[in-house]
């Protein structure tokens, strides 16, 4: 056993020295950033490198001698390589070790989720976010309820209403702030770019054409070279048919209507359609439309999201920041910010295409030159963008890159969505809500039963905090093996 000891003690020194030439590489990634920040930095780029190689191999051996399988270790990944060299006889100076402790990194998060949130009711669950319907603005009452039930975050979406609503919904918000002595952070959404359904052939004047699998539509800017009987698609943003291909998939309206371009010619592609989920088989206007294997060259910040800059400076606490790419959309929404007077507020970068996700790494070492901020995953569109049977993986690689950049989450769409609409949750929505708690921050989607939303969220969150902390799970009690022991 002495031998294998050493030669694992050997392996994880190796592993440790290509840890540092990692970020000895990347010095680039913090040049620019706090001392504070740089830690986080340093730990996202080992984590980074950790998970860019298959360690199973290597975790078998440190359970097989009941060592810390590294399975848990995102937010202090260096550090705890050395704690378990410590255990097998590697001796460090003092200034050797790494500072990105466990208990640094769980009070890094803690505090980066308060600096951007807010406080939550109770220490170590997630705060919660309210989308705001335009009927909030005149109900006062409803909204000190919210407050009273749990609202931590009120989320006002830019892409519906307008300043003189959103006004309402804040003073609202304000007034019973006072009147409650509950605290509430205000997070604004910019629209981003609208890519949406515009009938212009059949269709038209109803809002509506049916479709059938195996049919042809026309995804074109005008209707030249078109009858009016043939169905034709405007995505109401200029330049994405160009830069459609044979073979790319389009999706409408979340994905009900799927279909694949078939043709291309000079400002035109056809598509055919290959699934029809909707009971009515109908497209409609209004409906959005993704293209998730098309690299759209389309601006994340639009012309009418800078136009809601002033207000939102003015008056929001958190900026969530739609269609997010690559670092280049957050150098470009800072430079806006900055022709504005007076301080702007954190930011929040909402991942919901495949370039967001495989972007991630360089958006949060971006976001860090600019703390404190977070990130949402944005469930809806990028189920339909990267494929819904993804999903799973996905957001769960999202909290494992966020933990280990110390960067808070808020966990978005559809969260218990039946029991917001029907009064009546479904039972895999209460699972999802029990992953949900894992992020810093959950969003709820508007609807008729906030309040029920928020009383089972606090329920479920209250049940799980106990069992889990983050995603490490701790072995407490269960009732069920105590039974077991005391009767037999």
């Amino acid at each position: 056993m002495k031998a294998a000891l050493e030669k694992l003690n050997q392996d994880l020194g190796e592993l440790e020295e290509n840890l540092i030439q990692a970020t000895q590489h990347r010095q680039i990634y913090l040049k620019s950033l706090s001392k504070a920040q740089g830690v986080s930095a340093e730990n996202l780029i080992q984590y980074l490198y950790f998970r860019s190689e298959d360690r199973k191999v290597l975790q078998e051996q440190l359970h097989l001698y009941g060592l810390s399988a590294l399975s848990n270790s995102e937010n202090h990944i260096h550090r705890q390589i050395q704690t378990i060299r410590e255990r097998l006889g590697q001796a460090y100076e003092k200034d050797q070790l790494n500072p990105c402790t466990y208990t640094y990194s769980k009070e890094k998060i803690k505090e980066n989720s308060r600096l951007l949130f807010g406080k939550p009711d109770k220490a170590g669950l997630p705060v919660l976010m309210v989308t705001f319907d335009s009927a909030f603005a005149t109900d006062p009452d409803l909204i000190e309820n919210l407050l009273l039930h749990g609202m931590n975050v009120a989320r006002i979406n830019c892409a519906h209403d307008d300043e003189n609503v959103w006004k309402s919904m804040i003073d609202q918000i304000r007034k019973a702030e006072t009147k409650t002595g509950k605290s509430c952070k205000i997070h604004m959404d910019l629209a981003g770019p609208k890519i949406r359904t515009v009938l212009l052939g059949k269709g038209k004047k109803k809002g509506k054409v049916k479709v059938a699998v195996g049919d042809t539509i026309w995804l074109s800017e005008t209707m030249d070279h078109f009858t009016d009987e043939q169905i034709v698609l405007h995505p109401n943003e200029k330049g994405i048919i160009s830069s459609l291909a044979p073979g790319h998939r389009i999706l409408i309206d979340d994905g009900e209507i799927a279909g694949r371009v078939s043709e291309t010619g000079p400002g035109r592609a056809a598509v055919t359609i290959d699934r029809v989920s909707s009971k009515k088989g109908r497209i409609k206007s209004e409906k959005g439309i993704n293209f998730p294997d098309t690299g759209l060259d389309i601006p994340s910040l639009t012309a009418y999201d800078k136009t809601c800059l002033p207000f939102i400076c003015r008056h929001a606490d958190i900026l969530g920041y739609s269609f997010v790419k690559n670092p280049g959309d957050i150098q470009n929404l800072r430079e806006a910010l900055q022709k504005i007077d007076g301080p702007f507020p954190s930011l929040v970068y909402k991942i919901e295409t495949p370039d967001s996700v495989s972007n991630l790494p360089a958006l949060l070492l971006e976001g860090m030159k600019n703390p404190p901020f977070g990130i949402m995953i944005a469930r809806g569109d990028l189920a339909v963008e990267i494929g819904f049977e993804r999903m799973g993986e996905i957001q769960e690689e999202i909290l494992w890159i966020c933990e280990a950049a110390h960067v808070p989450v808020v966990w978005a769409t559809q969260v218990l969505e039946n029991l917001q609409k029907s009064g009546m949750p479904t039972r895999s929505e209460i699972t999802d809500a029990i992953q949900a708690s894992l992020a810093e921050c959950i969003m709820i989607n508007k609807g008729e039963h906030t309040i029920s939303v928020l009383e089972s969220l606090k329920e479920i969150m209250l049940r799980t905090s106990g069992s889990r902390n983050k995603k490490r799970f701790t072995l407490g009690s269960l009732s069920m093996a105590q039974t077991f022991i005391q009767s037999s």
